[in-house]
């Protein structure tokens, strides 16, 4: 890093221990004027610690290999930095050392260093790892990012809706956009050697409390200590409290390698079958006769449903096994941290799922005739009832207007008939209704997203006489438009040209003039009557559509709400970073704080780093993206245009809900052999250390090696 400027950065721990004691300040070099204070080593020589940390004393006993600690802190070594609380008459031979004072009344501390004109002390609150506290440049990603899903990928792009065609090619034009401006840029400025360094002095900020530990355990290993040996009282407690763990040792060996084997074993065994029988079932969820056909999860809210759970079931082994291979590293690795978010996001909903659902099954089974008769009446007024009354007014003169007699009353006949039939078939099924919703509310122990899904699946089961209604007015009605539109271009002179897509002129003769005449005015007057009949059941698709709408938001939030990302962000919110802050506070006159302070202290400032928690707008992405793609689909001038032209207007595919349902799942499971291979691979118990038991003897000798746990009672 640059060291003309004279400027100094020291990274200072705000909640590192401070006291009036001597001591060597011990952290990481990023440069001579560039430091990272990870502890505070009291009452010991400035030159004993440098010899330690060359061999290697204040890091042995540590939990897993010290080069992940360099690898991921950027550095070779630790170093000592300076000496804390010693007077100036103590010289320092190394220039780039830094003097401190600190104080245990005073939060920010004071630093010379004799290279530094001026000094900045950057202040941070260090994450505890324990915790899963860590901070991040980048927002921490609650989905899987960078995936789409499988069945959404097996979709051919001639099977996209024309929202995803229209998004799919804005995205395209805006990636081309930018790379144009990137070549068209007048100047770009290199990023500077402390701004690549700040992704370094992040995993060393994440380091700092696990490090600072292990640095105070081996601390006691530097010098001489002066050592007692036990009194009687202290022997014979140290004796039985040896007998007891031997106990305890044989009792855990027991278990560990006789009981647990076996079970573990059962286990795995009944989870393998459960993930064949679990394939299996996904295959016929996931069949398509042929590719560019629809499978039976992309048609039926209960395949979807069953489809999630199923995709989870697969997926939960993974994601165990992740976060149990992750204690076989330091708890700073922060690797790992979404995946444990995402797996127990998952459990708590399928866990709130079933609780939910267990009390809405219980409800429904206890009252099953009362819901069935409900749902009978319901279906017989809005269904049967309500279509009968508005189509009797439409075959006479509704609000006034003048009909075509004939026409309606053909229509009108045609649509009262398949009613009248689609009446006698809900009367055949009214007396298994009871059972069917018996179903529904046993299936709801399964979870709450059951029976909304079985719902959703029998709305459209019960209403498909009105989407057969929709779709024949919709199509005689687009019929007669174009039809209109071509006889009005013949009037004109003109034709459409289908080959270019475009209006040409043509001569026409008297005969065709005459019979486009008559056919355009007798189509002309026969519209109004077809436009009544289309908006009528064009409303009542609508309608329904909204209500599927509906079904289908309950079953997002059901299915991905970030319920356990909510709760960490209430309780801790540092568990959840979204990035650093640098706040620059007032300048500190330390003379003023520290009496013996030196008289000649440089310009000092005080900026504190501090990590932004996720916000909720970031947790709430998907469903906002949810939202603009219903609001694309449905109030979009698009979309009205088709319904006053008559066109089809289909409702939003489930595979456009796929990146919120499918968000917590990755694109490709996992395969029944990958699952073997992973839930095996979990490493076993380890043997505990049997305690040595050696009898006290009267007249001093030797005594058990591990009285108090291989400590010895010292003084300082």
């Amino acid at each position: 890093m640059p060291e003309h400027d004279g400027l100094m950065r020291v990274f200072w721990p705000a909640d590192l221990p401070q006291s009036d004691l001597k001591g060597v300040v011990v952290g990481w070099r990023n440069s001579a004027l560039d430091v990272f204070v990870v502890a505070i080593l009291e009452e010991v020589e400035p030159r004993n610690v440098e010899s330690a940390l060359k061999i290697g004393t204040l890091l042995r006993n540590a939990p897993h290999p010290v080069s992940r600690i360099f690898e991921l802190c950027g550095q070779s070594s630790i170093h000592v930095l300076g000496l804390v609380n010693h007077p100036e008459t103590d010289e320092i031979d190394t220039s780039p050392w830094i003097r401190v004072r600190t104080g245990s009344g005073h939060g920010v501390p004071s630093i010379t260093c004799a290279r530094a004109s001026s000094i900045q002390i950057i202040l941070f609150e260090r994450p505890l790892p324990g915790r899963m506290q860590y901070i991040s440049l980048n927002p921490i990603a609650l989905a899987l990012g960078g995936k789409q899903d499988s069945s959404m990928n097996d979709m051919p792009e001639s099977g996209e809706d024309d929202d995803e065609q229209e998004d799919r090619q804005k995205k395209a034009e805006k990636k081309q956009l930018v790379e144009k401006l990137k070549q068209h840029s007048v100047l770009k400025r290199a990023p500077s050697a402390k701004e690549k360094a700040l992704a370094k002095i992040v995993n060393q900020i994440n380091w700092a409390w696990e490090l600072e530990k292990l640095l105070q355990k081996n601390v006691s290993r530097i010098g001489t200590r002066p050592k007692r040996s036990l009194s009687v009282s202290e022997r014979v407690v140290e004796s039985a409290t040896t007998m007891r763990d031997m106990v305890l040792v044989w009792l855990w060996d027991l278990v560990v390698f006789y009981v647990f084997p076996v079970m573990k074993k059962i286990f795995v065994l009944g989870l393998m079958s459960h993930r064949i029988a679990a394939e299996m079932l996904l295959r016929i969820l996931e069949w398509r006769a042929r590719p560019r056909y629809a499978a039976l999860k992309d048609i039926s809210a209960t395949a979807q449903q069953v489809e999630i759970r199923l995709q989870q079931f697969c997926y939960w082994p993974m994601q165990y096994v992740t976060l149990r291979l992750r204690k076989n590293d330091w708890e700073s690795v922060t690797i790992s941290h979404p995946d444990y978010i995402r797996f127990y996001n998952s459990l708590w909903l399928v866990a709130n799922d079933v609780i939910i659902g267990i009390a809405l099954g219980s409800y429904i089974i206890d009252n099953a005739a009362w819901v069935a008769e409900e749902i009978s009446r319901l279906l017989s007024t809005y269904t049967v009832d309500a279509l009968q009354s508005s189509i009797s007014w439409l075959m006479g003169w509704p609000a006034g207007l003048k009909l075509n007699t004939e026409l309606a009353a053909f229509l009108g006949d045609l649509f009262l008939w398949v009613i009248e039939y689609w009446s006698s078939c809900i009367a055949a099924l009214r007396p298994a209704l009871p059972h069917i919703v018996w179903f529904i509310g046993f299936s709801s122990f399964a979870g709450a997203s059951m029976p909304i899904a079985l719902f959703s699946d029998l709305l459209s089961i019960l209403t498909i006489h009105i989407y057969s209604f929709y779709l024949a007015s919709a199509r005689i009605f687009h019929w007669q438009l174009n039809i209109l539109l071509s006889l009005f271009h013949l009037f004109r002179g003109k034709k459409h040209n289908v080959l270019r897509n475009r209006i040409d002129s043509c001569d026409y003769d008297l005969d065709q003039l005459l019979v486009g005449t008559i056919l355009f005015t007798l189509l002309f007057f026969l519209l109004p009557t077809v436009v009544v009949f289309y908006l009528n059941f064009a409303i009542a698709r609508m309608a329904i559509i909204s209500l599927k709408a509906v079904f289908d938001t309950m079953l997002s939030c059901l299915n991905h709400f970030p319920l356990f990302a909510l709760m960490l962000r209430v309780k801790d919110p540092r568990r959840l970073p979204g990035g650093i802050r640098f706040e620059l506070r007032d300048t500190q006159d330390f003379r003023l704080a520290f009496k013996d302070a030196p008289k000649e202290l440089p310009s000092t400032s005080v900026i504190y780093l501090k990590s932004i928690p996720l916000n909720f707008k970031a947790m709430f992405y998907q469903y906002f993206q949810m939202g603009n793609r219903i609001r694309k689909h449905y109030l979009s001038l698009r979309v009205l245009l088709c319904l006053l032209t008559g066109k089809f207007v289909p409702p939003l595919n489930r595979k456009n809900l796929y990146s919120l349902q499918y968000s917590m799942l990755p694109a490709r499971r996992a395969g029944v052999m990958e699952m073997w291979d992973a839930v095996n691979s979990l490493p076993a118990p380890k043997r505990r250390a049997a305690p040595v038991y050696v009898p006290v003897l009267a007249n001093g000798g030797r005594y058990p090696s591990n009285y108090g746990g291989g400590r010895s009672r010292g003084y300082g």
